[in-house]
């Protein structure tokens, strides 16, 4: 049995139903360790929902300062030296953006999952001798990533949780996600005026001072009866609402290095329409389970055309391509290696995870 600690970008709650993809992530793999026998340990926020033994990190409501950041970050830190301190830690895995400031000495093996993009990351994280194992979300991440060596584990969704449902109308679009200028859900909100198509915008507008400025400046003047913003969504009626789309939009103005709604939506057999940009692409046939489409006047054609495309080839699509149960295995397999003696701390290669 391996003991595994898993860190969480501390500003944001562990769930399986978190707004973020590397929240939601996090908590497959906190499952697939407990599930497996070994011992999870989480490092998160206050609030998350975990299935092994969850360390909470306090973080005060309201407006996320550079002050109020650096001291939750000095949580963070001290209550990572604790643990590791007190001994039985066989490896750590950091998921936050911001890991590199919290980023354990490598007397512990050490691995990183790069949930954003690669630019995003401080140049330290790739060019330290005795660096973290990196692990890449996607190839198209992997491509842009300026680490001499990362590993790929593709992210996959739960098959049996989200699937389509045959009462589902399929009337309006859906948006679902962070509600920042990086998503793009003005250029959604504007092409579904253009299509005359209604569209349900859900997601979480988080207490940062520029994102807060997107919804009101971006996303407020282009709501009305027929477009609406509905707030987080969860459960039964996250399902509800990808199911019951006509398409699922993304419109992503930066490179997302995957898309957890993209696959969960054609899951429940419902198309995508994506920018394309980073690893977007990849992940919709065009012209069988979705469209690729940059820009507004892109995003309205495509929503004409989505409802003549087979939900049950988005369904199969969905099956060949984004089975959670392979990134767990993967993972713990990645544990395994790692952890096994007489090699601990060596980190495997592509082959042993079955690349």
């Amino acid at each position: 049995m391996a003991t595994v600690l898993n860190v969480a970008y501390p500003f944001a709650p562990v769930t399986t139903d978190s707004v973020g993809g590397a929240e939601q992530v996090l908590a497959r793999l906190d499952a697939a360790l407990t599930a497996a026998g070994h011992r999870s340990v989480v490092l998160a926020r206050a609030g998350s929902v975990v299935s092994g033994e969850l360390v909470p990190i306090e973080v005060p409501e309201g407006t996320l300062t550079p002050a109020l950041r650096s001291r939750v970050l000095a949580t963070v830190r001290a209550q990572l030296e604790a643990l590791l301190a007190q001994g039985g830690i066989d490896l750590v895995h950091l998921h936050g953006v911001d890991c590199a400031e919290y980023l354990p000495p490598a007397s512990v093996p050490r691995v990183v999952t790069l949930h954003l993009p690669p630019e995003w990351y401080p140049r330290t994280l790739y060019e330290s001798r005795d660096g973290p194992l990196l692990i890449c979300v996607s190839k198209s991440q992997r491509a842009r990533c300026p680490a001499s060596r990362a590993l790929v584990i593709e992210n996959g969704v739960d098959l049996e949780r989200w699937c389509p449902l045959p009462s589902a109308a399929h009337g309006s679009a859906v948006c679902l996600g962070r509600i920042c200028a990086e998503k793009g859900f003005d250029v959604a909100l504007t092409a579904a005026r253009a299509a005359g198509v209604p569209l349900v915008l859900a997601g979480e507008v988080f207490p940062y001072p520029e994102h807060q400025a997107y919804f009101v400046r971006e996303i407020e003047p282009l709501l009305d009866d027929r477009r609406r913003f509905v707030g987080p969504v969860f459960g039964k009626r996250k399902h509800e609402l990808l199911a019951g789309a006509c398409a699922v939009l993304v419109p992503s103005r930066v490179p997302e290095t995957s898309s957890l709604v993209t696959m969960e939506a054609l899951a429940c057999g419902t198309p995508a329409i994506v920018s394309g940009r980073g690893a977007l692409a990849s992940l919709v046939e065009t012209g069988r389970t979705g469209f690729v489409a940059e820009g507004a006047t892109a995003m309205s054609a495509a929503l004409g055309q989505a409802q003549h495309l087979d939900r049950a080839e988005c369904r199969r699509h969905a099956e060949r391509r984004f089975d959670g149960r392979v990134m767990e295995r993967r993972y713990l397999l990645l544990y395994d290696r790692i952890t096994a003696a007489p090699n601990r701390g060596a980190h495997p290669t592509l082959e042993e995870l079955g690349e």
